[in-house]
């Protein structure tokens, strides 16, 4: 990866006061009650998908193409995975000497004041920011480094919207030493590598596959109104994978933990993504739950606004004819078509397809 200068921000870094106090951030997940008021006072942060159910329904039954055209999949693929071409303008975000995130040009310029948290390599002419950003090597221990950079992202306020008080892991890759701890909204300015985890909740009966598919509340800070998965959950500071799963499979759609421990890890998809000062470097471990069919979905957590069980070819209709689910949903989908047969190798594109839902770096 190349990386391009900072014209003038050595200047800029001589002048600039450190004038934000220092505040605290917190390190657990707020109450149900509490997220739903955060939920509903960033309504504005995107617009409300404008589709119900209805039109879910009639893309989903169209019966008016090939189900061996692979198309709107790769749509679907590159939608998650946009601005490869943007890498030049992000430089390494070090932390004792590990990469674990890359960081825009432009948002560097708005770190260069802190310089207590931040130290800033310069090129050989010392006239502009070049090779990287690091943590300064007083920070010692990462709750030290957890405290520091969490004052920052509270002064840069309007910059990182959606502060949700959630914590993510940094690391250089996943199960390596957790080096301090970030703000969830501000994972992707930092370009840190983010991790969830995505539930495939399906019912067989009459001899077809069915999927559970929720439909986000229109009150979400992201994505509002998009369909999504029965569970799914980013992997925040200090929790497993399946205990974060059990976690939210009580919280998002009501089954009970003696159910949701059942659920069975069938592996990862990976994606890249940049926009504008954002670069998301996500992974989700996927799952598949199977269900009885008289299990009923219940949310608890008003993240929710309904279900409905879907034929699984119908839903991957939608996922390729339409934008209606989430984005990095579609990824997780496709995964369950093609392990569960709906896809098949005579279908043109089958390798490339299969190849492209690893797309982003998945460790």
């Amino acid at each position: 990866m190349a990386y391009r200068h900072f014209p003038n921000v050595v200047a800029t870094l001589r002048s600039y006061p450190l004038t934000c106090p220092r505040v605290g951030i917190q390190s657990v997940k707020p109450p149900k009650s509490v997220r739903r008021s955060m939920v509903t006072g960033l309504r504005a942060l995107m617009p409300v998908a404008g589709f119900g159910w209805d039109d879910a329904l009639r893309a989903a039954e169209r019966d008016d193409d090939d189900l061996s055209d692979l198309r709107g999949y790769f749509q679907r693929v590159r939608t998650c995975n946009r601005g490869s071409e943007l890498q030049t303008q992000f430089v390494p975000f070090l932390v004792e000497d590990e990469v674990v995130g890359y960081i825009h040009e432009g948002f560097v310029n708005h770190l260069i004041k802190f310089q207590d948290v931040f130290t800033f390599m310069l090129d050989k002419d010392s006239s502009a920011v070049g090779a990287h950003v690091k943590l300064h090597s007083s920070l010692k221990t990462p709750e030290d480094r957890t405290s520091a950079v969490g004052d920052i992202i509270k002064c840069l306020g309007d910059l990182i919207p959606g502060i949700r008080n959630e914590l993510y892991p940094v690391t250089s890759s996943f199960g390596k030493q957790i080096l301090f701890s970030l703000e969830r909204a501000a994972a992707p300015y930092f370009g840190i590598k983010a991790y969830g985890v995505h539930m495939n909740g399906y019912v067989g009966k009459s001899g077809q596959k069915f999927l559970w598919v929720a439909k986000r509340s229109d009150f979400k800070p992201t994505y509002p109104g998009r369909l999504d998965h029965l569970v799914a959950g980013g992997l925040p500071f200090g929790i497993t994978c399946k205990e974060n799963l059990v976690k939210e499979c009580e919280e998002e759609a009501g089954i009970p933990r003696f159910i949701a421990e059942k659920a069975i890890s069938v592996g990862a998809v990976s994606y890249m993504d940049i926009e504008g000062y954002r670069f998301k470097r996500d992974v989700l471990f996927c799952y598949d739950l199977e269900l009885s069919s008289d299990f009923v979905p219940k949310n608890e957590d008003g993240e929710v606004d309904s279900f409905k069980l879907i034929p699984v070819v119908h839903v991957a209709n939608i996922v390729r004819r339409t934008e209606f689910f989430k984005p990095n949903c579609s990824l997780v989908i496709m995964d369950f078509l093609f392990r569960h047969g709906f896809v098949s190798p005579q279908d043109f594109g089958y390798l490339s397809l299969l190849h492209s839902l690893r797309s982003g770096n998945c460790s």
